[in-house]
């Protein structure tokens, strides 16, 4: 099976959902999936559930314990270069059919790794492997290089009534 470069990104919420969602079709077809999170290190209640549920999908993590809102530290890029490293090990390796790697274009955003080691990376996969990058802010060069992206767009949330991120629905 031919492999693609997907982007999922925009201001909209269900960047990461689709990727999951993905995972989740991908997985129940026998086909063998990795996740790698950057910028996230907290056990939200999906890897939770990938975890327990669901361990013919690998999940990584490459983040702190918050999402950065203001400026990374030295340890986040610490994090983040190191699971690039790992993810492009792991991409090459050719073992796993579908890579996500969520979180990424924010990642590229904050400078954690520049968009040429990423784009490296989609370059250089072997042709069965489907790579999917999320996160807001995709690079032109990035959207450029994919086979398929696609923006979600916020056209009205909750949050801006003040409702925090909810245990189960967005965290």
């Amino acid at each position: 099976m031919q492999g693609y470069v997907q982007v999922y990104t925009g201001d909209g919420k269900g960047k990461t959902t689709a990727a999951l969602g993905l995972a989740l079709r991908a997985a129940g077809a026998g086909l063998k999936v990795f996740i790698g999170q950057f910028v996230k290190g907290m056990e939200y209640s999906e890897i939770s559930a990938l975890r327990k549920k669901l361990p013919e999908i690998t999940v990584r993590q490459y983040g702190g314990d918050c999402f950065i809102v203001n400026k990374p530290d030295e340890r986040d890029k610490q994090l983040a270069r190191a699971g690039l490293d790992e993810v492009n090990s792991i991409v090459q390796s050719g073992e796993y059919n579908v890579v996500i790697l969520d979180e990424a274009n924010i990642a590229v955003y904050f400078n954690l790794f520049s968009i040429d080691d990423l784009l490296k990376i989609v370059r250089a996969k072997p042709s069965h492997v489907e790579l999917i990058i999320t996160g807001r802010k995709a690079h032109p060069a990035l959207i450029e290089a994919a086979d398929l992206v696609t923006e979600m767009q916020e056209i009205k949330h909750y949050y801006q009534k003040g409702v925090q991120a909810r245990k189960g629905i967005e965290s």
